[in-house]
């Protein structure tokens, strides 16, 4: 495959060709590597890892040159819009913010398939996990990661009546990581409790022969719950029973991965209520890994209001060592995985950890106090929640009895926890007891296969057959596409936005023509939905739908979000692109104006009481020239022009800057000409710079008045800092 350019689209025909052919080029999960005492740009480092080599900085990195520090957590971003050629994409710009972990959602109703889906039919609710949607996405992640310059772990989900088919799969194409939990399947699937224990058995041998790191599942329980801070102590006894039981079949403890969630979030004193329950589980789970995601259950559809949840989740992250951090977005909340609000959760979490560098130099947890009481209570809790289940004759029966995911807090009952059927529940009935002479010539097989009665060797049963599918790839059956539902034909009707330079925008898939508005309608909630709709319709959306609400004040306004689609696209071929405005950096004008110190008198010029304008542009507070170090001497407002011209000869000014916004009968430009023309009078004209600006200035035309320069609307004080330095350098060089 050829390299990616960063300035080209990814080829998704090149990546679907001679997909049969492709072999992942290694296996197993990579952790970042810890890069203490970092130094980038002006700070130094304690808790980074090592940098990409391609990515894009957060917005502030532009006062600190640009730098790009990677936090030490793997990050990961869930991606899942239902079409995988288009998560590609996305998975390309999550690498480029900081993801090295994506996470490909599962369409739930495959959990019920038992077996593996061939082709690439288009998901609901997620994607279908199929061999040629793996194959692809592991393919593109290849290239992405030699892009961004490190690994990246590819995931997805063994779990439902497939999971050791689905298990293989992954060990054949290379997946990274998965979600493994038997109480998933039993708890939230209805698969009957032997069946997904059996199963989980085979699937957890596979992953641990393919170094997979394993997720679990226990998460949610507080997602389901009615009250997700009352089932705590339930929590940890499911990360306790998956994680050992993964040990006991062969995992790694470092490939064995809790995924935590805060069970609860504001308004509700969430860190208070929540770093117990953190702290407990690391401390009794301690050789174990930790991922950590955030809170879902009682977050909204507002984007500010789940960013807060996150970066509050994250804090508790830094405080408890957490290895992976998750990044669910608003999605949770509204469904819509919008390409949008994957990157800015990659970058919240970016931003919020590499804040955090460092913070456990300076603080440490009280050893005393309530943290510890209420983390010794939540252990003793899951002692006692765990000692019961022995007593009740183990996990099923447990189950049965309708232990798990109770609305109170053990050891309080409420009735109302999920109970299944120990004969009962989706593959009840399918599990058989091997026979004597059972023979499985296969690797990772988990229990006995009698392979010696055969001639062959039990420590390695699949010589017997010149190799399985995990050592003789050839062994494989690619099946491409079985229904017309496939990615050919969805890519066939999209072409010519991949293919041209005709463009449409788009929040999940390709050219889907969505759009997001954001608007404050004065009036009461129910009625600005409506109203919302209204204007969308007004607008010429098609769709027109409110994603997103919120009350400002229940009669003076509400804050809405508003998605629809647009019926046409653009043609880039037919527009005029302006240049990228030019800047110097601070430093380079910094240098100059130290080397050669620089002097201008400013003012609004003619009958003009205008200030603001030209405050911005001089102002340090406001990012004004001041800032590198410009000597400006202000004249105030209606400033007539002969004295600004008569203030640069008696202050040896090197540039002259005039504001001006009035333009009725065009005064603004005989203002600047007569600027111009005293100049000359005075015999200072090749001595001085002559720069104007304003709302109703257009540069081009300010430029025939005779000055050099001029700014228009959106002007600020680095386009006019940069044009001085570039023309006094000139004017030196000649």
């Amino acid at each position: 495959m050829k390299e990616l350019k960063h300035n080209e689209k990814l080829d998704i025909e090149n990546i679907l060709k001679d997909l049969d052919k492709y072999e992942p080029r290694r296996k197993g999960w990579v952790w970042r590597k810890p890069a203490p005492g970092i130094k980038m740009g002006p700070f130094e480092y304690r808790d980074a890892s090592e940098p990409l080599t391609n990515g894009v900085p957060l917005p502030p990195a532009k006062y600190f040159e640009n730098i790009d520090p990677q936090p030490t957590p793997t990050i990961t971003t869930e991606i899942a819009s239902g079409r995988f050629e288009d998560d590609i994409r996305r998975m390309r710009m999550a690498a480029w913010h900081g993801a090295d972990h994506i996470m490909v959602i599962r369409t739930a109703g495959q959990s019920h398939m038992d077996g593996l889906i061939e082709g690439t039919p288009q998901g609901i609710g997620g994607v279908p996990i199929s061999r040629k949607q793996v194959r692809a996405q592991r393919k593109a992640l290849d290239l992405i990661e030699d892009e961004v310059g490190r690994p990246i772990n590819y995931h997805s989900y063994v779990s439902g009546v497939a999971g050791p088919d689905v298990a293989v799969m992954f060990a054949e194409e290379g997946i990274n990581g998965a979600h493994q939990d038997p109480q998933y399947n039993v708890l939230y699937r209805n698969i009957n409790c032997v069946r997904s224990f059996v199963d989980a058995c085979e699937s957890k041998r596979i992953l641990a022969w393919a170094d997979i790191a394993q997720i679990d599942g226990a998460h949610n329980a507080n997602a389901t719950a009615r009250e997700a801070w009352k089932v705590m102590p339930e929590l940890i006894v499911q990360h306790a029973i998956n994680s050992l039981f993964s040990e006991k079949v062969g995992i790694k403890p470092e490939n064995i991965c809790l995924s935590t969630v805060p069970p609860t979030a504001t308004p509700a004193p969430c860190v208070f209520m929540d770093l117990p329950y953190a702290v407990a589980l690391r401390e009794f789970l301690n050789k174990y890994k930790m991922r950590a995601q955030m809170n879902t259950k009682y977050i909204d559809s507002s984007a500010r209001e789940a960013t807060v949840t996150h970066v509050l989740n994250m804090l508790i992250s830094k405080l408890t060592s957490a290895d992976i951090q998750s990044t669910i977005t608003p999605d949770e909340g509204r469904n819509v995985p919008w390409h949008i609000y994957n990157i800015e959760a990659c970058d919240t979490a970016k931003q919020t950890l590499i804040g955090l560098d460092g913070l456990m130099d300076m603080i440490e947890l009280k050893k005393d106090g309530p943290l510890r009481e209420n983390a010794r209570e939540l252990k003793e809790r899951a002692c006692l929640f765990m000692e019961e289940i022995l007593e009740v004759g183990g996990y099923f029966n447990a189950v049965q009895e309708g232990f798990f995911v109770d609305s109170a807090m053990y050891p309080g009952r409420n009735g109302d926890g999920i109970a299944r059927k120990i004969e009962g529940g989706i593959g009840y009935g399918y599990i058989y007891e091997r026979e004597e002479d059972y023979m499985a010539p296969v690797t990772a097989h988990f229990g006995y296969n009698n392979v010696a009665q055969y001639g062959g060797d039990p420590a390695d049963p699949s010589a017997l057959i010149g190799g399985c599918t995990f050592e003789d790839r050839s062994k494989i059956v690619y099946i491409d596409e079985l229904d017309e539902d496939n990615v050919n034909n969805r890519m066939a009707e999209n072409a010519k936005y991949r293919n041209s330079t005709i463009v449409k925008p788009e929040m999940e898939w390709l050219a889907d023509g969505t759009v997001m508005l954001t608007m404050c309608i004065p009036t009461n909630k129910r009625t600005a939905e409506v109203v919302a709709v209204q204007i969308g319709q007004k607008l010429g959306l098609v769709e027109p739908e409110v994603i997103s609400r919120e009350v400002l004040q229940e009669a003076e306004g509400t804050r809405i979000e508003m998605k629809g689609k647009v019926d046409f696209d653009v043609d880039v071929s037919t527009l005029v692109i302006p240049p990228e405005p030019h800047y110097l950096t601070d430093a380079e004008i910094r240098e100059d104006i130290q080397d050669h110190p620089l002097k201008v008198v400013c003012g609004t010029v003619g009958e003009d009481e205008h200030s603001v304008g030209l405050r911005e542009i001089i102002d340090i507070k406001h990012g004004g020239i001041e800032k590198w170090g410009v000597e400006v001497e202000y004249l105030g407002t209606s400033v007539p022009v002969e004295k600004l011209v008569d203030a640069a000869v008696e202050l040896n000014a090197e540039a002259i800057l005039a504001s001006t916004i009035i333009s009725h009968d065009n005064i603004h430009y005989k203002n600047m000409k007569r600027i111009h023309e005293l100049a000359v009078e005075k015999g200072i004209r090749d001595k001085v710079i002559i720069v104007a600006g304003g709302t109703q200035v257009i540069p081009e035309e300010a430029v025939k008045t005779g000055i050099d320069a001029g700014f228009g609307r959106n002007s600020h004080g680095i386009d006019v800092a940069s044009f001085l330095i570039e023309e006094r350098q000139k004017r030196r060089n000649k």
